[in-house]
């Protein structure tokens, strides 16, 4: 897949927050296959230079978010230091308008995202499944899409099958990645199976008893609901259809 100009192998991002240990994070990384991890400028400030180094190892490229940014003017500033720091136009942008459900706040994403976009960054933003304010991102200037699944961490998978199978209609040429709420493999195969492009991910891993073991299952997951969704699904129907046909059958009096 193609993320702004950059040619993408694995349809699989990665959060690096939350692992027990850096060990077990590059473990998983390296078990995912993906070739683009997200670090907050929070996280970077935890772990200083030797987390740095160790994202850096990976290979993967960064992708910088603005988690826990709750205004324009804090996303923003975040954003530019972002870019000081980890030398890169992308950025993941999040502005969070509700403390409880960390639901984006639509309204200040759009404005934060004409200001970056017209400053040269390479926004990703974090957004709902609304159409309407996917437009409004658009329009913005960015390239690439990001409706949550459902709440961040939630682990309850997608939420609004219906909403987010008309985004991937309404948006037919547009980069659409479904990003939080993927609990496991089978949210991630799900989402690929509707057509989307990737999935972004951290808690399920991180959070899981074996994180390594469970980089791995989503990096099979998401494969396989990406060929199947290539292959093409057959469509659900109202009533049975016999495998066997009719036709040919003996007739046994």
């Amino acid at each position: 897949m193609r993320l702004y100009d950059t040619e993408i192998a694995s349809r699989l991002l990665l959060g690096t927050a939350r692992y027990p240990s850096p060990a077990i994070l590059a473990e998983a990384i390296a078990a995912s296959g993906t070739q683009v991890v997200t670090v907050s400028l929070r996280r970077e400030g935890g772990g200083g230079a030797d987390f740095h180094a160790l994202v850096a190892r990976t290979g993967c490229r960064i992708l910088p978010n603005t988690a826990g940014c709750h205004s324009v003017k804090e996303a923003v500033t975040t954003a530019r230091m972002a870019r000081e720091l980890f030398g890169t136009r992308w950025i993941k942008l999040e502005v969070i308008g509700h403390s409880d459900s960390l639901q984006p706040d639509v309204f200040a994403l759009v404005e934060a995202a004409e200001i970056l976009c017209a400053e040269g960054f390479e926004v990703f933003p974090y957004t709902t499944e609304d159409l309407v304010v996917g437009e409004r991102l658009l329009a913005a200037g960015c390239r690439v899409l990001m409706p949550w699944g459902a709440p961040i961490g939630s682990g309850q998978g997608l939420r609004n099958m219906e909403a987010l199978r008309a985004m991937r209609a309404h948006f037919a040429d547009v980069p659409l990645i479904v990003d939080a709420g993927i609990g496991a493999p089978s949210h991630a195969a799900q989402a690929m199976e509707l057509g989307f492009d990737a999935v972004l991910l951290n808690t399920a891993v991180a959070g899981a008893g074996d994180p390594v073991a469970m980089a791995r299952a989503f990096a099979r997951a998401v494969e396989a609901g990406h060929e199947a969704h290539a292959a093409g699904l057959m469509p659900p129907r109202d009533m049975a259809v016999p495998s066997t046909p009719l036709i040919g059958l003996a007739e046994l009096s």
